[in-house]
Parts: C-alpha cells; sequence; structure tokens
C-alpha cells in the first residue's frame, strides 16, 4: 500500500556509503554485509548515525543496480575501506510511503512512477529509498515503511 505521494524539498544530507554495481540477484547477498561494513565504520570513529538506512541509485533499476546504501551521519568519517563519505542532493522530490515486505518494492515503484507520469512531472534517472521501519522491528510485514524518492526536474 502507498501513502498517497506528496512533493517537497529535501535539505543535503552527509551520508556514510558503500557503492555497489551487482545484478538484481545479489541484492540480497551484498546489502546485509556492506550495511554492516557501514556500521562499523561508523561506529569505529564515533560519529552518530542521524537517519534510517537508505539506497540511493543512480538510475531506474533493471537488471543491475548501480547504488549506494548508506546512513546520513552527524559528521563526515575518514573513509575506510569501501565506505565513503557520500550526501543525499538538495532537490524536489515526489515522495510517499510503501506499506509492506521488501518482496512488493518493485510493484510500489510501478506504481508510484505511473503517480509521477499521471502527474506530468519530469522525474530525474535518479532515485532513493529509506528503510523506515523493516525486519528489525518484527517479522510483521505489513508494518514495514519504505520512504521512496524521485527527484524531480525544475
Amino acid at each position: 500500500m502507498l501513502d498517497n505521494p506528496q512533493l517537497t524539498q529535501t535539505v543535503e544530507q552527509l551520508t556514510a556509503v558503500i557503492r555497489l554495481t551487482v545484478p538484481v540477484s545479489e541484492i540480497s547477498h551484498v546489502m546485509g554485509p556492506a550495511i554492516a561494513e557501514i556500521m562499523a565504520a561508523i561506529a569505529n570513529q564515533g560519529v552518530d548515525i542521524i537517519g534510517p538506512c537508505f539506497s540511493y541509485h543512480y538510475k531506474r533499476p533493471s537488471e543491475i543496480f548501480d547504488f549506494e546504501v548508506g546512513f546520513p551521519i552527524s559528521r563526515a568519517i575518514t573513509s575506510i575501506g569501501r565506505v565513503k563519505n557520500s550526501n543525499l542532493p538538495v532537490v524536489k522530490v515526489a515522495r510517499t510511503i510503501y506499506h509492506g515486505g521488501y518482496d512488493g518494492l518493485a510493484k510500489a515503484w510501478g506504481e508510484f512512477c505511473a503517480w509521477i507520469e499521471t502527474k506530468s512531472l519530469n522525474p530525474q534517472e535518479s532515485l532513493w529509498e529509506c528503510y523506515l521501519v523493516g525486519p528489525e522491528s518484527g517479522p510483521d510485514a505489513s508494518k514495514w515503511q519504505t520512504e521512496l524518492n524521485r527527484p524531480l526536474n525544475d
């Protein structure tokens, strides 16, 4: 289920990320280890995580996902291994919240992108998801929430 989409202006957020380029079939194998690696790098440097985990896709995913996974942070980190500083941009976005398990995200994105098209908005190639409530909160996937963001051109 999707909440009613809204248009909003984002603020820049400093982030710690790992960039991954993988086939869609590898996502479930690379996300967990990457998230753990980022969290360890942040914790080892005494930096605070100030928002939910996200994945920032440079273009709408197809068979290959080219994206950053990471967390908003309170201050810059020293790059270590694959973990680097990045940011979520200042941009006007169409935004909604998807309620449900991760297996429904592709369908949710399809519905959301169709809404953007019916409103004649001009989306950029990039998009991102913020994992607001997920498996760490309990096994009932109907209670999970993922924020969907699609940047718009002026």
